[in-house]
């Protein structure tokens, strides 16, 4: 049986002020947030607590909720590694895959929120849809996804390839 602080509702805040109202259940998936609550057990149980996420826009925190909300309904199947696909899909269920197609700004948005509020499964997904992302690009492709700019003059890239050859053709 849940007590109460687990049947209340937490008003998370985002950097831009908006207020969402979430149960406390599903807010707690944040280590962050159930610390933060915990550690104000002591005040009026009656009052609404508000926690302020300074680090985490409006869009990105509607999308933190969306999946911590489902979450608590349909909890994601732990990420096997070494990965035995290098497709989301074949990794996790359908509504999973489909939440992590999204822009790749807004991504990587996810992955800094779910770091910052401490939300394991959120993290292990967003970092999985990343590393999807980046699979077997080369480094000018890698460059322009994480927008890099390249410090290395033609000669210096030359090198550091033939310094490296090892990494791609093992056996030269």
């Amino acid at each position: 049986m849940m007590d109460d602080e687990e049947t209340g509702i937490v008003k998370l805040v985002s950097k831009e002020g908006e207020v969402y109202e979430v149960p406390v259940e599903v807010a707690k998936m944040s280590t962050l947030v159930a610390t933060t609550i915990d550690d104000d057990a002591d005040d009026d149980e009656d009052e609404v607590r508000e926690i302020p996420l300074p680090n985490v826009k409006d869009s990105v925190l509607s999308k933190v909720i969306e999946y911590c909300t489902h979450y608590k309904e349909e909890p994601m199947t732990a990420i096997q590694t070494p990965l035995k696909s290098s497709k989301i899909e074949e990794l996790v269920q359908p509504w999973y895959a489909k939440f992590v197609q999204v822009e790749q700004s807004l991504l990587f948005e996810l992955v800094t929120a779910a770091n910052f509020m401490d939300i394991k499964p959120l993290l292990d997904l967003t970092c999985l849809a990343v590393s999807v992302l980046i699979k077997g690009k080369q480094a000018s492709e890698l460059r322009a996804i994480f927008n890099i700019s390249n410090d290395f003059t033609p000669e210096e890239e030359a090198q550091v390839r033939e310094e490296n050859k090892w990494v791609e053709h093992p056996n030269v």
